[in-house]
């Protein structure tokens, strides 16, 4: 059977990101320098070493050293669930294009129209404070609830905030993975994979099989930030890879939005120091959408205006008044809630199950419980 056009260049984009030596930098230049890529592989040595290309990846290429690994992906993308974004053809991310080293070739499981929505990454620490969540997930949640497409790197922390926020506001949701597209790390976050998949997308540069190791990660951030109009970091230690995001969008001319913490707090660091840089300091969803050219702010503003949603279903009776001791930073142990409230365990053990799957509490470890709504 004859291959389509498409699916020759989709091979040979995959035996060029198999070079060995070759970073995502030289792939793009090499990508711009011959754009139909299987002219590659008919050029001289001399050719190929004009174009910048180290002895060792001119040898892989003039012997297609890559050609068998290539043709094994391609041919598993059907069994595996995940299909190809090449750069220079339809369907690949515009924003993503413009940055200096895009990828030559994107993994996506899922659907990846998700990124033609405007994009925002919202970014953080991995072990962030519970206001840190809780900016996480409900900045995410507003924006998600706006049309916007959330970006993040599904790590442990705020990024995983950021994704669950905007999956609870029905909206959609881009992960970018450090490893391959069947290797989901951490572990735990397997479901919340399966989900971003079912209503966003996953993305990675990396093939199958690729361990998430640390190298990845910096790399990764580069997406992140280039699939968006702005990156928005909540929280941020001294050497967090949350600093490296932002210094990357800035570089890629996209905005840098900070959320400002406790002073005394090491994961406020990052987001404080950012906005002393000139970083814009935001409270609410309004603070990044007021950022975004005039044509997708007042696309915004005018669903904003649109008729209010029916109002939710009533709350059993006690309901009310245990939200009521409940906080949104300030984390209520159980035992604590029944002294408090003076409803007996069986019935209290209910109103928060009932609370809880209607999105108005959360169950933390320990048995602990905070509000979600305000």
């Amino acid at each position: 059977m004859t291959e389509s056009a498409g699916d020759v260049l989709i091979k040979n984009a995959l035996e060029i990101t198999l070079l060995p030596g070759v970073g995502a930098a030289a792939r793009a230049w090499i990508r711009d320098a011959a754009p139909d890529v299987g002219g590659l592989f008919r050029m001289n040595a001399g050719a190929l070493a004009a174009l910048g290309l180290g002895p060792e990846a001119c040898a892989a290429l003039r012997a297609r050293a890559g050609r068998g690994r290539a043709r094994e992906i391609f041919e598993r993308a059907g069994a595996q669930d995940y299909r190809f974004l090449v750069l220079g053809t339809g369907g690949y991310p515009g924003m993503l294009a413009e940055i200096f080293d895009p990828p030559l070739v994107l993994y996506a499981r899922g659907n990846p129209e998700t990124l033609l929505r405007t994009c925002v990454a919202v970014v953080g620490t991995r072990k962030p404070s519970l206001y840190g969540l809780r900016m996480a997930e409900d900045l995410a949640s507003d924006l998600a609830a706006r049309g916007i497409t959330v970006v993040s790197g599904m790590a442990r922390g705020v990024d995983a905030a950021a994704h669950r926020g905007a999956l609870a506001a029905g909206g959609t949701t881009a992960a970018v993975l450090g490893s391959g597209i069947d290797v989901i790390y951490p572990r735990e976050h397997a479901a919340l994979a399966r989900e971003i998949a079912r209503r966003g997308v996953l993305l990675t540069e990396y093939p199958p099989g690729t361990p998430p190791a640390p190298r990845n990660f910096p790399a990764r951030n580069r997406i992140v930030s280039g699939l968006a109009l702005g990156a928005l970091i909540v929280e941020a230690a001294t050497q967090s890879g949350s600093l490296i995001t932002a210094r990357l969008a800035a570089d890629q001319g996209r905005e840098v939005f900070a959320v400002p913490g406790n002073v005394t707090a090491p994961q406020s660091f990052g987001p404080n120091f950012l906005i002393k840089q000139g970083a814009k300091l935001v409270q609410s969803w309004r603070d990044i959408v007021e950022e975004f050219p005039p044509r997708i702010r007042r696309e915004i503003e005018l669903r904003e205006d649109a008729p209010l949603p029916e109002p939710e279903e009533p709350l059993p009776d006690g309901a009310g008044a245990l939200l009521g001791l409940l906080a949104r930073d300030e984390p209520v142990l159980f035992d604590d809630l029944h002294r408090r409230s003076g409803t007996d365990i069986s019935r209290l053990s209910a109103l928060l199950l009932d609370l809880e799957a209607k999105g108005r509490v959360r169950q933390l470890p320990g048995n602990y419980y905070v509000k979600l709504t305000k």
